[in-house]
């Protein structure tokens, strides 16, 4: 990460004479993918917001909308410069305006890969351990925007059990939740029997894993791990972009990443809350890492 940030430094260097000449930006504007409460959200990156605006000189805000789309139609109609986006979210954006954004880095986990899972999973007192004890129940997925939470599942389950994703087919309802944290709370709730969300995959279960949406709602109190049990487990799902907006002036896209790439090492407090928990840090991604899935969103899209 130190290397990381070295690079990002010297390019400031590089470019300064050049940044003289930039348009200036008058507020940095940043979306929050949805998937939990939104004043959870705006919590959760307070502390970005904060430093952002005393980089950059502008005022800073943040964005919470109700859904996925709300962050990806603001960066395409470019009301938002910044957003996490999920590898599927990144897809329609891409698919959507190719110049609308630029993937600049992606968080890597403690081992140091940046591949996380879609979990499936279901009361442990429901006596639900599997894909097949969910046929005639309730699934409930977050977003179609999601990439753990719809798009990667919707491929992979019928691959696995030849289910589809129309209610009273082999599920008695597929139920969209609104988000990660809407999907833990009902099944947990027992609202439906069983749903996907997204974690790393590392560390303990009874914690929600380093690092996702269970250990989020774990870290709020929403959940007791105990009461759960997993069902499913996909392949690995290349963790989504950090992407700014391609027109922003170029030393605003340098002081940012170089921002985010410092961020772990400077304040692993606002890491943890940025980064949706335990995180090595931050490295550089590019487009070309997402091909596969924007591959899978055009043929869900047939």
């Amino acid at each position: 990460m130190k290397n990381l940030l070295a690079a990002v430094l010297v390019t400031t260097a590089l470019t300064a004479p050049v940044m003289a000449e930039e348009t200036k930006i008058t507020e940095f504007r940043i979306g929050l993918l949805g998937g939990e409460n939104a004043q959870d959200r705006l919590n959760n990156n307070e502390c970005l917001r904060a430093k952002t605006e005393e980089l950059l000189g502008v005022e800073t805000k943040l964005f919470a909308p109700a859904d996925y789309n709300g962050v990806i139609q603001g960066l395409l109609g470019g009301t938002l410069d910044m957003a996490w986006l999920g590898a599927s979210g990144y897809a329609k954006t891409y698919l959507s305006d190719p110049e609308a954004v630029e993937p600049i880095l992606v968080k890597v986990n403690n081992d140091g890969g940046y591949g996380y899972y879609s979990i499936g999973f279901a009361r442990k007192d429901s006596g639900i351990t599997s894909l097949e004890d969910l046929k005639g129940k309730t699934f409930g997925f977050g977003d179609p925007n999601s990439t753990s939470g719809f798009l990667i599942p919707s491929i992979e389950i019928p691959v696995e059990t030849g289910a589809t994703m129309t209610s009273g087919d082999y599920f008695g309802e597929v139920k969209f939740t609104g988000g990660h944290e809407q999907t833990i709370v009902a099944v947990n709730g027992g609202d439906v029997d069983g749903g996907v969300t997204w974690a790393d995959g590392l560390g303990n279960w009874e914690d929600g894993y380093n690092s996702g949406a269970l250990r989020r709602a774990v870290d709020a109190g929403l959940v007791d791990m105990n009461d759960l049990v997993k069902i499913w487990q996909s392949n690995p799902i290349p963790e989504g972009p950090i992407v700014l907006r391609k027109d922003l002036p170029a030393d605003v896209k340098v002081k940012f990443t170089a921002l985010m790439a410092s961020l772990p090492a400077m304040d692993p407090e606002c890491a943890y809350g940025v980064l949706s928990g335990e995180a090595k840090g931050v490295m550089p991604i590019g487009h070309d890492a997402y091909e596969v899935i924007i591959e899978a969103r055009k043929l869900k899209s047939n």
